[in-house]
């Protein structure tokens, strides 16, 4: 047995009770340390944990691969929700082992910016640049996205510099393709562990570096309307 689950946003309170019971009842425990480093206390004693990093991820994924094939119970762990920014990662695994494998979905930052800064996902569109490829179509995107006047919750790229896409860099880069610069921006950092937002400008954004654990929200200049049921009328 191999399945991915989604750890929550670096803090073992959020993450499933499922998710938990399967952790606990695993022969192999593996993920990126920072991840692992969250469920430290669930893994048994007489798991293997396999740790790893983007260097060595895919050779890491074959030793568990192998673990799966001989039948251990293997468990793969994700930081919040699989199919939010882990989903390049979820395809090293099934390459690994050769076949689609099951996953667990978990709680996202993006879930959680959501609830906090009280925008609907109907009204709102979820874009990640955490991911490896080009990410010029996903720029585009997040430009058409905002000119349709939705909300962006929008997960920068932290890797090595010469291509991290940060808050301050997806600030510039719309302001350049003509977004208002005073289109109100919002950026959260370590949302579980009560650090402060920051709200403000794109502009303002635009000179402001902030954390890798970060994560975006630019919203609409025209929000919708409710549209539930008119309030009573008091006489």
């Amino acid at each position: 047995m191999i399945i991915c689950i989604g750890a929550g946003p670096g803090d073992i309170g959020y993450l499933t009770q499922r998710g938990a019971e399967l952790i606990r009842d695993a022969d192999v425990v593996a993920g990126f340390e920072a991840v692992l480093n969250v469920v430290r206390s669930l893994i048994p004693e007489t798991a293997r944990v396999v740790s790893m990093g983007y260097r060595d991820q895919v050779e890491q994924l074959d030793n568990v691969a192998v673990e799966h094939h001989a039948g251990k119970k293997c468990v793969v762990v994700f930081m919040g929700d699989i199919h939010f920014s882990g989903f390049q990662y979820l395809e090293r695994v099934e390459r690994a082992c050769g076949h689609p494998v099951e996953s667990l979905p978990g709680i996202s930052s993006a879930q959680i910016l959501a609830s906090r800064a009280k925008v609907c996902f109907d009204e709102t569109t979820f874009i990640t640049f955490h991911r490896r490829g080009d990410l010029e179509p996903f720029k585009r995107h997040l430009v058409h996205v905002l000119q349709d006047q939705r909300n962006a919750i929008v997960i920068p790229c932290p890797w090595d510099a010469a291509r991290s896409f940060m808050p301050w860099h997806i600030a510039k880069y719309l302001i350049e393709q003509g977004i208002p610069p005073n289109q109100p921006t919002e950026v959260w950092e370590n949302l579980t562990r009560g650090e402060a937002e920051w709200h403000g400008t794109l502009a303002e954004c635009a000179e402001r570096e902030v954390s890798d654990m970060s994560i975006m929200l630019i919203r609409t200049m025209a929000p919708m309307a409710s549209q539930i049921e008119p309030a009573p009328v008091v006489a």
